[in-house]
Order: structure tokens, then sequence, then C-alpha cells
């Protein structure tokens, strides 16, 4: 009970951070954590905390670096791919030897081993903290991948540091060649281990949903289990299991096969619960930091043979260590690295030191480097306590503290937010994804489909009118350009009837009229909208006019029965006002299907616009619908099931054009991967009403 009792409060807790950072958004979700981890301890009701080491490795360790690896632009790792292992190898292994003899001189009474163990630690940097930071720093995208690919490579790097000081230190024998061969061992192992899982993994999920066997719930149940599984399986073949993870995790790419609501639906909940657990991991790890540290710091503060001073010097002095070490070595990399266009190596300019400084602080240390810490055992060899283990703990939860506020209030001042709203480049690319689609989709129209074709891309053109809406972004002059070409080609259509009526008219004189009355009607409301667009367009009021006109076709045929009316009483009272009205609408409904159907030929030329051409097919399948509509009689059980069919097909589409804008370079591995994530949440509701 007092097991499940602590992790309901620390899920509590959780929660709590989670609405507490929305009213203090300029506070990182990380210290709001250990400042409620640190309250909760003082709580009456609050369990102690003991952990496992090895528990807490492969509870927390395993499944986040897995996440982090999956997750990660591969396109922009590889481009910072030589930063980023600059900084995840050799800074880290600069900063181990740093701040363990930084740390030995200063305390003498921490062994050289366990110092050089907390300077593994405090290698990895935490990407999840800064991008929990407030909201106010803005980091470029190269230096956003450089410091998400350290954070990858160096949690490796430094976790395989840090288990082999610490067995230096709880053995108290260190043999340099034979360590070094554990280590390669164990790197090169740990990540064939990882690829080949990885591999048989892949082709596991992705074999399962070919032949439909798949459910969300043995989706969700196989991903969950699949880093724990990487972990322990590498540890007991004696290879790192950290490397194993982030090699599988970077290798499987199951999330991109497949198209349909229930994949789609699959596909989306394996995001939500990945972005819950993600949060409630790292959550945990602050929280239980927070809850950590005043028992470690009481211990420490207490003792009456530790010196406070000390310990506040030895935070100080490592921190500086820290920092220092991070700074001059991105600026060396920065100016020795060539610029990929010269070849040249560029001097060291104001903005490429603050490029440098952004880097620096926006590597705070986190959930990896206590998670570490917390892995040091209680006892060594011999039996007696590990040495400094609470001062240990206490001086890296120190760190931790310093790096996340300097990154919480001096990132926004080197890295200032100037508002860039990067949802406007999202729309932009989903307009183009969307009009490509609508153009293959046309491409697809035949006899049979047309109708449920025409449905779906209505569809499309109500979005890509949203998004257009949402962004601003119009072309007046271009879409009234194709309305008045249309009314052309509707008047042109009209003209044609009716000479074919004068041509070769029938052997009934009253069909004859009939159907020349009501060619001329329509020639005349047609030539009146032609003549007030070029009034209204002189007078600077085009578009409103416009807009009014295809309003108009919805109300047409009250419209059109108020003018026959008038017209027969005066000119044609031998036709009743039903005759003329019901043929009136016959021969405006084949006019608009005619105009309807040079959209769809325009569509596939360069004359307009394609979404324009969308647009205005969308007004005219309205004004079709509104004359064709009779009560109780709607689109047919048929017509429905087939406009379904065609909606998923534009989305095994759409997804198709996502990816070939991925491989042209149009598009980032990150900006595909949501507009996938988007596809599949509408593909969710491909069921529903189009």
């Amino acid at each position: 009970m007092a097991v499940f009792e602590l992790i309901l409060c620390i899920i509590a807790a959780v929660v709590l951070s989670s609405f507490l950072s929305r009213f203090i958004p300029k506070v990182s979700t990380p210290l709001v954590q250990i400042a409620l981890g640190a309250a909760a301890t003082q709580l009456p009701f609050f369990p102690d905390v003991t952990l496992s080491p090895e528990l807490f490795m492969v509870l927390f360790i395993a499944p986040l670096l897995y996440l982090e690896a999956h997750d990660i632009d591969k396109g922009e790792l590889l481009k910072s791919v030589k930063l980023s292992l600059s900084l995840a190898i050799g800074l880290a292994v600069a900063t181990m030897a740093a701040v363990g003899f930084a740390l030995h001189s200063v305390w003498a009474a921490i062994p050289l081993a366990a110092a050089l163990a907390l300077g593994a630690a405090l290698g990895p940097t935490d990407a999840v903290a800064v991008s929990s930071l407030g909201k106010e720093a803005a980091l470029s995208q190269r230096q956003a991948s450089v410091l998400k690919g350290e954070s990858l490579f160096n949690d490796a790097s430094g976790i395989v540091g840090f288990q082999f000081a610490i067995a230096a230190a709880v053995s108290g024998v260190f043999e340099v060649r034979e360590s070094a061969c554990q280590f390669v061992v164990s790197f090169i192992g740990g990540a064939i281990f990882g690829l080949v899982v990885g591999t048989v993994a892949d082709m596991l999920f992705e074999t399962l949903r070919s032949l439909g066997w798949e459910t969300t719930t043995s989706r969700i149940l196989m991903e969950l289990f699949l880093p724990f599984i990487l972990y322990l399986g590498a540890e007991a073949v004696h290879v790192s299991g950290i490397l194993s993870v982030v090699a599988a995790g970077l290798i499987i790419r199951f999330d991109r096969t497949g198209i349909g609501p229930n994949v789609a639906r699959t596909n989306i909940v394996s995001s939500s619960v990945w972005g819950v657990l993600s949060f409630t991991l790292n959550g945990t790890v602050f929280i239980l930091l927070g809850m950590l540290l005043p028992n470690a710091m009481s211990t420490s503060w207490d003792d009456p043979g530790v010196s406070n001073q000390l310990l506040l010097v030895s935070i100080f002095v490592v921190a500086i260590v820290v920092i220092a070490m991070r700074f001059l070595w991105i600026a060396l990399m920065l100016r020795v690295a060539r610029d990929t266009i010269t070849g040249k190596r560029r001097k060291m300019t104001k903005q490429r030191w603050r490029s440098a400084a952004v880097m620096t602080f926006g590597g705070p240390k986190g959930t990896i480097t206590l998670s570490l810490m917390f892995t040091i055992p209680y006892q060594i060899v011999a039996g007696t306590p590990f040495p400094m283990r609470d001062e240990l703990i206490f001086i890296a939860g120190g760190v931790i503290v310093v790096t996340l506020l300097l990154a919480n209030f001096l990132l926004p001042l080197l890295a200032p937010n100037r508002n860039r709203d990067d949802s406007v480049e999202m729309s932009e690319i989903t307009i183009e994804i969307l009009r490509r689609t609508v153009e293959e989709l046309t491409g697809r129209v035949t006899e049979d489909n047309r109708r449920a074709v025409m449905m779906v891309i209505d569809s499309y053109t109500k979005r890509i009118t949203r998004l257009k809406q949402r962004i601003g972004e119009t072309d007046p002059q271009g879409y009234m350009a194709l309305q008045i070409a249309a009314l052309n080609w509707e008047k042109d259509y009209v003209k044609a009837r009716l000479a074919e009526v004068k041509a070769h008219p029938s052997d009934s004189k009253a069909a004859n009229d009939l159907e020349a009355e009501a060619c001329e009607r329509l020639l005349d409301q047609i030539m009146n909208s032609l003549r007030h667009i070029e009034t209204a367009h002189d007078s600077g009021h085009a578009i409103w006019r416009l807009k009014g006109r295809f309003r108009a076709l919805q109300r047409r045929t009250g419209t059109l029965v108020r003018r026959v009316n008038s017209r027969i009483r005066r000119t044609t009272p031998l036709f009743s006002d039903d005759e003329l009205f019901a043929h009136t609408r016959a021969v405006q409904v084949d006019a608009i299907e005619h105009v309807i159907d040079r959209l769809y030929e325009e569509m596939g030329r360069d004359t307009y616009n394609t979404e324009h051409c969308s647009k205005l097919l969308l007004d005219y399948r309205r004004g079709e619908a509104t004359l064709r509509a009779r009560p109780n009689v709607g689109v047919s059980a048929e017509a429905q099931e087939q406009a379904e069919g065609v909606k998923r097909e534009s989305y095994g589409i759409e997804l198709g054009v996502i990816q070939d804008m991925y491989e042209a370079g149009d598009i980032t591995r990150v900006q595909s991967k949501q507009l996938r994530r988007n596809v599949y949440v509408m593909s969710v509701d491909a069921d529903a009403q189009i």
C-alpha cells in the first residue's frame, strides 16, 4: 500500500504541475515539478521515497530514450550529426574529466572515481527540459536539431561512462585496457543488438497490420513492451541496454504504414498514449528530484562533519566548470566547422557567439542526470556505505536547478521569441498538399464515380477555404477573373442551346417557344450579372458583388419564380407558371453542369489557380443542389457509400503527396510527421457524412 500511495501522490503532483504551468508560462514545467516535489515532502501523509537503482533505470530511462530516438527528425539529425556527436562524445568525456578533477580538488573527501561518476552524469543534457521551458525563447531549426541530437547520443555515452566510473568506485580497481575493451564491446554490441531487434520488431508490426491481425490494444501493448524488453535483453547479454534502446528507436518506422479508419485510430491512440507516458515519466523524475533534494540537503546540511559552505562552493564550482566547458567547446566547434557552400572556416561574429551561448544554456541537465545519480549504490564491495552518496546527489541536484534556472531566464534574452507563427507555414504547406490531392482526384473522375468524387472535392475545398481564411491569404483578382470566365461559359452554353432551337425546331411549336423563352430568361440574368460585375469592379466592390451573385444561386429558385411570373404576364401568357419555371430550372441545371465540366478541365491546366477552380466548383455545386432540391430527397445510400470509398482513397493520395514533398526536401521530417498525423485524424471520420 505504501508503494501504491506513493504512485498516486506522484501522479497527482504531475497532474497539478500541468495545470500550474498554464498560469506561469514563463517558468519551465520541470522547475514547477521540482518545487511541488519539495513541497510534497512537507505534507504529513506523503510517504517516504526509496528507490531501487536498477528498477529506476529500466522504468524511466529505457522508455524515455526510446521515445526520444523514435521522434527525433532523422533528416535534421544527419545534417548536424558531426556537431552533435562532438558534443555527445567529446564534450561528455571532457566534462567528465574536468568535473571529476575539479570536484576532487575542491573536496578531497570525495573519491576521484565518485567525482568522475558525477561528471559523467552531468554530461547528458535534457532536450525535454528545453522544450518545456517558457515559450518566450525561440531556437533556430539547426540549434534545436543539434541539441536534440546531442541529448540522444550523450545519454548513451554519459550512462556508459557513469557505469564504468561507479564500478571503479565500488570495487576500488580500474583497469584502463580492460575497461576500454568493455566500453567498445558494450557500445558496438548494444547498437547491433538494438538494430537487429528493432528491424525484427518493425517487420513484425507491419506483417501483423498487413494480415489484418493488428488491433489497437495489441499494437499499443507491443510498443510499450518493446523498450523494456530491449533494455533487459541487452543487459542480459552484457551489452549496453541504453544504446540498444536508442538504436531501435532510430530504426523503427512502423507508424508510416497503412491507411484507413482503423489504422488511423491506432496511430492516434499510440501517439496519445506515448505523449501521456512521456510527460508522466519526465514529471515523475522531477517530482522525485524535488522530493529527494530536501532529505539529501538536510542530511548533508545538518551533518556536523560536512561543511555547508563547502556544499555551496562545490555546486558553484561544478556548475561553472560544466557551463564554461560547454561554451568553449561549442565555440571551438563553430570556429573549426567549414561552411557547407564555400568549404571555408568562418570567423566568430557576434551572431555566432550568441548562437554558442544559446546552445550552451539551451542544454540544461535534467532527467538523465538525476536518474543516473539515483542509481548510485548504497554500499561498496567492502560492505561500507558508498562515500558521500547524499552529497553527490545534492551537488547534482543543485547543478540541475542552476542550469534549468539559467535556461529559463537567459534563453529568452539570448533568443527572444519574435512571435513567429509556425502555424502559418504549416497552413501553407497543408494547402499545397490539399491542392495537389484535389488535382489528383480530378484526374480520376469517371462517369461512374463523378458524383462521389465531386462530393469529396467539395470537402477538400471547404478545408482549403478555412485554411486560407485563417492565414488571411486571398487573391481576389484571380478568383474574380475565373468567376467572369465561368459566367461567360454559362452564357455561351445557353446561347448555343438557343441557337440550336432556332436552327433545328422540333415538330411542337409550343415546346420550341418554351425552350426559347427559358434560354432568353437565363441569358438576361447572366448578362445582368456580368454588367453588375463590371460596374462593381470599376467602383472597387467587385468581390462583394460577386459573392452576392453566387450566394444568390441558393435563392435563385424563388427569385426565378418571381421573374418568370412577371415576364409571363407581359409577354407569353400561353405558358403556365409551373411549366416555364420547371423548364427554366432544367436549362439552368444543364448550364451549371456544363460550367462544372469546364472547371474540371481547367483544374488540369495552368490557366487558372487550382484552388480557385475548386472553390468555384463548390459554389456551382451548391447552386445546382438548390435547383435540384426536392422534399425528402437526398444523397442515395449508394452514392454515399461510393463517396466514402473515394474519401479513403483521397487520404492515401494525401499521404503520398506528403511523402513526395518530404523526399523532395520541401518539408522537414517533423512537418511530414505532423501532416501524416493530421491525415490519420481526418481518416478516423471517413465514415462520417461528407
